[in-house]
């Protein structure tokens, strides 16, 4: 299968680079992934598309401000973008300036702070800081946002880049498909009988890492950390018994969902995963799915047309671009149901 079949043509003017006034005022285009039918509605009309009983299963991961901007003790602007929060005082961070920092190096860091370089894992940085880190960040780190929106970060990003159940910091990018949702929908929700649960994915900017190879079955995707409570399986197991769906609000979940149903049986799961859905694995949970417009040739695109079937998601995509829907994670929606009997690229050749 190759990266190229997962191409298409955006124009730049339909990246979202601002989000909307109002969280749940973003489009909805809806899929059904039995019969292919495409159907353009607004994000509260997803009401209509859920029933009583449903288990909705989102990611309550929070954005941490990963963004440091600094120089070493010796001259040498740097940036660094915290990837994983190792313990109260040390991380695993990508590290940008004109010359790598060899261990023992003092970074100073921007509106104040220190930290020291122990030692390089791969193209990864270990940084111990003089002081805790979240704190840290919360006091001079700038909110990690995508490179496709191309600004600089605003005082409004940091609630507007952050779900509003957003509870476990860790992540260093927004599991994007939940800032659609506002407290009054999340209570329209519950009102019609929508169950909710909630697992944590903390997301990494692996996320955003473009696929460098050919063939899809070479790829190697990154590892992030995600737990799956055991009150999430019993949620899910009720769900099933009352004759529910799970819908799964965004590909994190997803993936978190999937990951802990590695061998087709849901377990409560702590640890990372580097689970890589595309077309031809199997799904396991999650009968629905929400989430935003992906990057073309990326991973999630590729996890979509596994859960939708290809021809369906390049169609729908295709019909997204020509109805000027706004992409990426300040974007609009999707409302997917799984497809029973999904079809690849080398089925639609």
């Amino acid at each position: 299968m190759r990266v190229a079949d997962f191409h298409f043509e955006l124009p730049e003017a339909l990246i979202a680079r601002h989000p909307l006034a109002e969280r749940r005022a973003s489009r909805l285009l809806v899929l059904d992934g039995t019969r292919g039918e495409l159907s353009h509605r607004q994000f509260p009309d997803l009401l209509d598309y859920l029933r009583p009983g449903d288990l909705m299963v989102f990611n309550n991961t929070r954005v941490i401000p990963a963004r440091l901007f600094g120089q070493k003790a010796s001259g040498g602007r740097l940036e660094i973008l915290v990837e994983r929060v190792l313990d109260s005082h040390r991380v695993l961070a990508h590290v940008r300036s004109s010359k790598s920092p060899k261990p023992g190096t003092r970074l100073l860091i921007d509106g104040g702070g220190e930290a020291e370089m122990v030692v390089r894992h791969d193209a990864l940085f270990e940084l111990r800081f003089a002081e805790e880190v979240l704190p840290l960040l919360d006091r001079v780190g700038h909110m990690p946002l995508p490179p496709y929106i191309d600004r600089p970060d605003e005082e409004a990003d940091r609630e507007r880049y952050q779900t509003v159940y957003a509870r476990h910091a860790g992540a260093v990018a927004a599991p994007t498909a939940g800032l659609h949702f506002d407290e009054a929908l999340l209570e329209a929700l519950a009102a019609k009988g929508v169950e909710r649960a909630f697992v944590t994915l903390h997301v990494g900017a692996g996320t955003f890492q473009p696929v460098r190879v050919e063939r899809i079955e070479d790829h190697h995707m990154h590892r992030e950390w995600l737990e799956v409570g055991q009150d999430v399986v019993d949620a899910v197991t009720a769900c099933r018994a009352r004759g529910g769906r799970v819908v799964a609000v965004g590909t994190t979940s997803v993936r978190s969902l999937e990951s802990a149903a590695r061998d087709g049986e849901l377990k409560a799961f702590s640890g990372d995963t580097d689970i890589f859905l595309y077309p031809g694995r199997p799904f396991h949970v999650v009968d629905a799915l929400v989430t935003n417009f992906h990057l073309p040739e990326s991973t999630l695109l590729m996890l979509v047309s596994a859960f939708a079937g290809y021809p369906e998601t390049m169609a729908a995509y295709a019909a997204a671009v020509e109805q000027g829907y706004r992409f990426f994670s300040y974007g609009d929606a999707m409302f997917i149901t799984r497809n029973p009997a999904p079809r690849g690229p080398e089925d639609n050749a």
